[in-house]
């Protein structure tokens, strides 16, 4: 195997190993040491690729911030309305939530007071612009009430995002995180879609949880 291709396997391999850890375990109370064992690497090959934690906390959160990235430019290229790759979107990061530690650990290191360092975005803020350019075009396409604070609205649906995961993980298995984000889309579209669109969008939640539960 070319040393290069070796390099980043090994790399990758410690990552998904430190995302484990700190998604089950928490940031504080995981060590390298534990990296190291966990990943069955050597505390050298670690430091070759990380100088310190906060590297591979850093490393965790850019992978996440890429990931949703992605999911969201995919997700536009598909044509769909404003409000339904919003929907989508949610339910994606839901799903990658499920499959992989990564985007769980992303989640519990952006609650858990690591720093983002620059010119990475903190993950909340990235979804609150996502959410509110995503809102303002529901607007525009008639698919929210045309008074809808767009702010309001943004903070309200990253909050539940966040809070139904956060609590989620503390009470419940991964596996009802589609669930709760059915009933999270639920209450939010009864207050903000103009009833003549509600059936659609609301349809579209019990789709988008069978989709999830069908992996």
């Amino acid at each position: 195997m070319p040393r290069q291709l070796r390099a980043e396997q090994t790399r990758a391999t410690i990552i998904t190993a430190a995302a484990d850890l700190f998604d089950r375990h928490g940031y504080e109370s995981t060590s390298l040491s534990d990296i190291v064992e966990h990943a069955q690497v050597t505390k050298g090959a670690l430091y070759f690729h990380f100088a310190a934690k906060e590297d591979l906390a850093h490393a965790i959160l850019e992978l996440q911030s890429r990931v949703s990235r992605q999911m969201a430019s995919e997700t536009d290229a598909r044509g769909y309305s404003s409000l339904e790759c919003l929907m989508r979107i949610t339910f994606g990061i839901a799903r990658l939530s499920v499959e992989d530690p990564i985007p769980r650990a992303g989640l519990r290191l952006a609650t858990g007071g690591v720093e983002v360092r620059p010119p990475l975005r903190h993950p909340f803020n990235e979804w609150l612009d996502l959410a509110s350019r995503k809102f303002l075009g529901a607007v525009k396409e008639s698919d929210l009430h045309p008074d809808t604070d767009i702010d309001a609205a943004a903070h309200s649906l990253v909050s539940s995002f966040v809070g139904t995961r956060v609590v989620g993980r503390s009470l419940e298995p991964m596996a009802r995180q589609p669930r709760r984000l059915a009933e999270m889309w639920h209450v939010m579209i009864r207050g903000l879609v103009p009833v003549p669109r509600r059936a659609r969008y609301l349809t579209l939640v019990s789709h988008l949880e069978r989709e999830i539960r069908a992996l």
